[in-house]
This record gives structure tokens, C-alpha cells and sequence, in this order.
């Protein structure tokens, strides 16, 4: 064999830059179901389903093709490969095939890459990395732009891009409308009465045979992770995916600028397009996705601050964060700048709990494997970073149980965005807020318990304490931060006896 091509979980990639120069005569594709990483974490039944599954009919799809695949398989009782982590599948590979080179495109895992190269160095191998072509930008390219850099700021790097790629520019490269950035106008709330329309749940697919056969076997192997497996619906082939792009177009792209960060209680979905995991396993590429959008604008179907914002969403942010991931160091996940230790509260994974904003998000997550962007920074993210959860706790629960959050993704979202334990690498400032941010943007405390309005007492909002308990506890290590002035200034006005109260309400509340 001249060359082993390993084909990750999260690369189901039909134009990968892998097959280039593939000699189907002397090359071979390597992909391994591997029970290490079904339980690296404790992953959610949706996200086994929804990775076995994609691979099996990708690789389904390449033996048609007249390649070379060889494919581990797991099997329900385990017995073939218990215990058998990514590496050493590999490790047997080469023993048995002993190919001249191995190649893989960047994983999208550190921790994946130092496992594949630690295999193939106990061949004298050197593990062949090619940047990944699904992508706008590389690794390299977001460290020249880091260069010389004080702080690293999405808005500069979106701009870069922008240009680069011409997406909504006018003849004189200009960003049309006369700004790069619509944000403002993603923010309005759906009022007492909530969505005018009735907005139907995103296109579903119904099990394919791999589908059924992937979903019995994670019944019956990992019987105690979360969720279900007989409500999984989510694309597994390209084809899929594009009806859901689709879906989209048609259905949400148009409001979904201006309620991006609205929530309402029991719709899970409103107005995104929930493609993420699509993209995140290379079912679909960003940059005709986008175009297709920037199209709807200028045939009229969609107006700026939705087709800007969601172009800002993958262009900018998606690239921005993976720019980040490569760029930090090593120990990035152990990050935990406000030193915060709790535990991870047991209702994050039961949804027990009488906050009625988290008990409907935290629902959605067992039932979809999923929550939207704003309930995930606002809500379960808000609420780890108010209590002071070890981020590195948070994080390992967003990637068991959203089937988007790859380590690339995740770990930038939530250790420098959601829980500022970079210290503002990434974010200019903590993310917090009290109750009133959650009732002014949804409708859940309206139905709940807690009153937002309400620090002490047995009717106080947890956020609501948390949040001053919060500003207290790290007044000093944030009085340098401008963008938290007012909130710090705030604070100052109350007076020390009710300061003893919250401290003392925020405490029972940890206990």
C-alpha cells in the first residue's frame, strides 16, 4: 500500500482534499468507530447516532466508488473492540497493512491529532497533515492576522474575510448597506403574545437501513447517555443536509435577523436553520451555503440583518473561533481565569429544576441534542458562569450533549465566550447578566416561580443573585474592564446589608 487515508468522524467530506490524488490501485481509506470516543465524554444517544451513521453511508458510498475502505465497526456488546481507543484501531492497521504514508486532514481535535501521531510514530511513520479545504480560512492565515495583535476581536477578522471572499459588497467594495454589521438589528423580541406565525420544526428524516441498524446498537450499548435514539432526525448524507439548507430558505432565512435571539418556551428551534452539525461533519460547505443566502438577498426573498447575520455567523465567527482554537495554547481547556470550582449542578443533566427558563432549554437538549446560540451563551452558560462552575465541567457537558459541538467549536465558545476563562483572549468581557435579560428576551418568567426582579428571598431569581453575587465576588478583578463600568457601578449603589443578603442567598443556592 502506498498511502493510508484516515477519514475522521467529523469528515465526511466528498471533495476532501484527501482525494486529490488518490490512486485507487495503491491507496487506501482508513475509518474506525472508535468506543473512546462514545465515552470521552458521556455523549449524547443523538450524537453516536448521528456519527456512526453519517460514516457508515459515506463509506458505503466510497467502496461504490471503487476505493479501498477499511472500516471498524462496533458492535453491540462490545466484545471485538471494549475498551479500543481511536489510537490503537490505528495502531492494528498499520501493523496489518503497513502502508509507505499516512495522511489525515486536520482533525478538529487536538487531542485526536497527538493520539494518530503517536500511533504512527511507533511505525516510523510521519503523519501527513493537509489543512482542511472545507474551510474559508487556515490555521495560518488567522495567526498573520493575529500578528502584532493586542486583542483579538471577531469584527477585524470578519471584515478581512469579507473582502477577501466579496460577500455583500458593493461595486466599490463597500459593505452594502453602509455597515459590516447588523447585530443591532438581531435582537427583537416576539412581545406577550408571542411568534405571529406558527413556525414548523425543521425538516426531519425519517431512519435510513443504516440509520435503524446505527440506532440499535446504541440502545443497546450505551443505554445510560442521554436522550433517545427513536426521535433522531438529523441529516446524515449530503443530500439531507441540502434539504435542510433548503428548508431554511424557504421557511425561516427571512425573520431569522431579527428574532436571532429571541426564545419562547416549548419551540426549540424558531427561526434557525440548524445546519451546524451538517457543516460540523462536512456534509456541507460553508462558502455555497452562504452564497446561496447572500443570493436571497438580492432577489428580495431575504432582507440585510438576516442574510448579514448569518453570513457573519459562518464566515466570521465559525472561522474566527477555529482561528482561536489553533492559535491558543495547549492547556486552553483548563483555562479558568476567574478560578471558579463548583461542580456542575446534577439537573444539567436531568433538567430537574424549578427555573423555568432552564428546565425548557435543558429539555431541549435531552429530547434534540440541541439548543440555539443565544440559550446556550444566555441561559445554560449564564448560569454556570453566575454560579461559578469549573469551565472545564461546562464545557465537557456542552460537548456530551449538543450534537454541533466538536472540540474546534466548543471549547473556544465556551471557555473564552460563555465563561471568559480566557481572561478576554477571546471576549472583551463576562457575559453576564440578571433575570431581566432572560424575561426581556422570552417568555419563561412569566410561567416561573423565581421573580426576575428579585435578588433575596425566597422568591429571588437564582440568576438574579447569582448575577450580583457574581459582580461582588470579582469586583476587583474586573474593575479595569470599561465594559463593565455601569454593571460595577451599579453594584456600588447597593448597600452593604443587602450585599450580605445576596452573598448569603448565593450561597444556600450552591448548597
Amino acid at each position: 500500500m502506498r498511502t493510508l487515508n484516515i477519514v475522521l468522524g467529523d469528515q465526511m467530506d466528498r471533495n476532501s482534499c484527501l482525494f486529490q490524488d488518490f490512486d485507487k490501485d495503491n491507496d487506501a481509506i482508513w475509518m474506525a468507530e472508535a468506543n473512546g470516543e462514545n465515552t470521552q465524554v458521556k455523549h449524547h444517544k443523538h450524537q453516536i447516532v448521528m456519527f456512526l451513521s453519517a460514516m457508515r453511508h459515506f463509506a458505503r458510498e466510497q467502496k461504490e466508488l471503487g476505493r479501498t475502505v477499511f472500516y471498524h465497526r462496533l458492535t453491540a456488546d462490545g466484545r471485538e473492540d471494549s475498551g479500543k481507543e481511536l489510537g490503537q484501531l490505528l495502531e492494528a492497521q498499520l501493523n496489518s497493512q503497513k502502508p509507505e504514508s499516512v495522511r489525515v486532514v486536520r482533525p478538529g481535535d487536538k487531542r485526536v491529532l497527538k493520539m494518530l501521531q503517536s500511533a504512527c510514530s511507533k511505525f516510523d511513520l510521519d503523519l501527513d497533515i493537509l489543512e482542511d479545504t472545507h474551510f474559508f480560512t487556515t490555521p495560518k492565515d488567522f495567526a498573520d492576522h493575529a500578528k502584532g495583535r493586542k486583542s483579538l476581536r471577531l469584527e477585524f477578522f470578519y471584515r478581512e474575510l469579507r473582502k477577501r471572499f466579496n460577500f455583500l459588497l458593493d461595486s466599490d467594495g463597500e459593505p452594502l448597506g453602509g455597515d459590516w454589521n447588523y447585530d443591532q438589528d438581531n435582537r427583537q423580541t416576539f412581545g406577550k403574545d408571542g411568534p405571529e406565525d406558527v413556525i414548523e420544526s425543521p425538516r426531519r428524516f425519517p431512519p435510513t437501513d443504516i440509520v435503524a441498524e446505527v440506532q440499535k446498537l446504541v440502545a443497546e450499548r450505551y443505554p445510560d447517555h442521554p436522550g433517545k435514539v427513536d426521535n433522531f432526525a438529523l441529516p446524515v448524507t449530503p443530500e439531507q443536509a441540502q434539504e435542510l439548507v433548503e428548508d431554511f430558505l424557504e421557511k425561516r432565512l427571512k425573520k431569522f435577523g431579527d428574532f436571532q435571539d429571541a426564545m419562547w418556551e416549548g419551540e426549540f428551534f424558531l427561526y434557525h436553520s440548524r445546519v451546524s452539525t451538517a457543516l460540523n461533519i462536512k456534509l456541507l460547505h460553508p462558502e455555497p451555503l452562504c452564497r446561496k443566502v447572500e443570493e436571497a438577498y438580492h432577489k428580495g426573498s431575504a432582507p440585510l440583518n438576516a442574510v448579514e447575520g448569518f453570513i457573519r455567523q459562518l464566515l466570521g465567527w465559525r472561522e474566527y473561533i477555529r482561528g482561536i482554537y489553533w492559535h491558543s495554547e495547549e492547556d486552553y481547556h483548563q483555562q479558568n481565569f476567574l478560578e471558579h470550582n463548583e461542580p456542575l449542578p446534577e439537573f444539567f443533566w436531568t433538567g430537574k429544576t424549578d427555573m423555568r427558563c432552564l428546565a425548557d432549554v435543558l429539555k431541549g437538549v435531552q429530547e434534540n441534542a440541541y439548543s440555539h446560540h443565544i440559550q446556550r451563551l444566555m441561559v445554560t452558560g449564564l448560569y454556570c458562569l453566575l454560579y461559578g462552575v469549573r469551565p472545564s465541567e461546562f464545557n465537557d457537558w456542552h460537548l456530551a450533549t449538543h450534537c454541533d459541538a466538536i472540540d474546534w467549536v466548543s471549547t473556544p465558545n465556551v471557555i473564552g465566550m460563555s465563561q471568559f476563562a480566557d481572561g478576554g483572549l477571546l471576549a472583551s468581557k463576562p457575559y453576564c447578566a440578571s433575570g431581566n435579560y432572560i424575561n426581556k428576551m422570552g417568555n419563561y418568567c412569566s410561567n416561573c416561580r423565581y421573580d426576575y426582579k428579585e435578588a433575596v428571598g425566597d422568591e429571588a431569581c437564582p440568576f438574579t443573585t447569582l448575577y450580583w453575587d457574581f459582580l461582588r465576588r470579582h469586583q476587583d478583578r474586573l474593575k479595569g474592564n470599561t465594559r463593565l463600568r455601569l454593571q460595577l457601578n451599579n453594584l456600588k449603589k447597593k448597600s452593604s446589608e443587602t450585599l450580605e443578603e445576596i452573598e448569603k442567598t448565593a450561597k444556600n443556592l450552591r448548597s
